[in-house]
């Protein structure tokens, strides 16, 4: 057979016009497509400053690959899960400028010029013997689990500008002021009850102006990384958390269930009807599948002020029967986005349970989930973290 290799080329033309247009309109002014994503970076280290220590210098395998995926994806606003933190915040901005703004592997780098990098509760003393291990400073006694403080943080990087004297940090707040807070029963003294904080990083409410002049707008991301809900007994304390820490949303997206939310200023009440956001975070709850107490999730995933896009990936079907093991009874799998250990009794297997959850005032253009197949470009890369890249391109209007 003949081939017209004048045709295929028009033809090839013709097919990358969407894509090329996709692409501009991104960057348009007067109508811009953002692109949002949550990513579970894993890079945690057991001492306090190991981490920077290791980022600095643009050295770090771990982190060439963190970025290259995200270059790949090109991302405008990203919510990175698992980073820890140092008092001075430096982590995030030496991985931002030696990672991100370098390019890897021939990928365009991206100038995040804006963060966002508060305090968590991660590794935060109590005082209390918490966990009744008969200890008063191990990391299961602090206000969220962690080694030291900062450890297991969360970095928000923007393109767009952070409105910071209007951010709202929820850190300080009780988890015992939730109205209905599930307790676990019979485990923690009165005590301790009235000190615990709901957070187990925090919730951060963070304003971006995007777009220019008149047609500026303000879009919230909503930030948290609930603990997990296992490593706990049969009090089940982590699942309890899990599903309070992601009610807090629901609440929060509800004015006349947000009258006992007061942030960490001190100000009260959520955020009022009619404003943009963008729920973004590593909530540790699949709608389907694993351990969690879903209720809170598909409370959330079923607000009317909520859309639920499910981004999802060919790779996530393929692995989850590759894998098979606990995957077997599982009712989800395209829209997975953590890799977790399939062995029966070991791991949960594949789950969902990243999210970039848009407001319904916003009009979603496209979604994903960075999981390539071993065979498609950037194939190699995903061994980085346990957690995939997710991402929402919404238009702001």
């Amino acid at each position: 057979m003949k081939v017209n290799y004048t045709v295929l080329a028009v033809l090839c033309l013709v097919a990358s016009v969407p894509f090329v247009v996709h692409l501009a309109n991104r960057r348009s002014a007067s109508v811009p497509v953002v692109r949002f994503a949550t990513f579970n970076v894993e890079m945690y280290r057991k001492q306090p400053g190991a981490l920077l220590g290791e980022l600095r210098g643009g050295a770090s395998a771990q982190a060439r690959k963190i970025a290259e995926i995200v270059q790949r994806a090109q991302i405008d606003v990203l919510l990175l899960c698992e980073l820890d933190r140092d008092d001075a915040a430096a982590t995030a901005e030496v991985l931002a400028k030696e990672y991100f703004a370098v390019s890897q592997n021939k990928q365009e780098p991206i100038d995040f010029t804006f963060s966002w990098c508060g305090p968590v509760n991660t590794g935060e003393p109590t005082g209390l013997d918490l966990d009744r291990d008969g200890r008063t400073d191990g990391p299961g006694d602090a206000f969220g689990f962690g080694a030291f403080p900062g450890q297991y943080g969360m970095a928000l990087l923007s393109r767009y500008p952070i409105q910071t004297d209007a951010v709202r940090t929820f850190r300080m707040l009780q988890w015992s002021a939730m109205p209905g807070a599930l307790r676990p029963e019979g485990f923690y003294t009165d005590e301790a009850w009235a000190k615990l904080r709901l957070s187990s990083k925090s919730h951060w409410d963070v304003p971006l102006g995007v777009g220019t002049g008149a047609g500026r707008f303000v879009v919230h991301a909503l930030c948290s990384h609930p603990t997990p809900p296992v490593y706990d007994g049969p009090e089940d304390r982590n699942g309890c958390r899990n599903h309070d820490e992601i009610r807090f949303w629901t609440d929060y997206l509800t004015p006349d269930k947000a009258g006992w939310i007061t942030d960490d200023a001190g100000a009260a009440g959520g955020l009022p009807d009619g404003e943009r956001f963008v729920i973004l975070g590593d909530l540790n709850s699949d709608p389907a599948d694993g351990d969690a107490r879903r209720d809170a999730l598909v409370a959330l995933l079923a607000h009317p002020r909520v859309q639920d896009p499910q981004p999802r990936s060919a790779a996530a079907v393929e692995e989850r029967k590759r894998q098979w093991g606990a995957n077997a009874t599982h009712a989800g799998d395209a829209t997975d986005t953590a890799d977790f250990e399939d062995e029966i009794g070991k791991g949960p297997g594949n789950l969902r349970v990243d999210y970039v959850l848009p407001a319904r005032l916003l009009t979603v253009a496209r979604c994903g989930v960075f999981w390539p197949r071993p065979y498609d470009a950037g194939g190699k890369l995903v061994d980085a973290s346990d957690h995939r890249l997710v991402w929402v391109d919404v238009e702001v209007p």
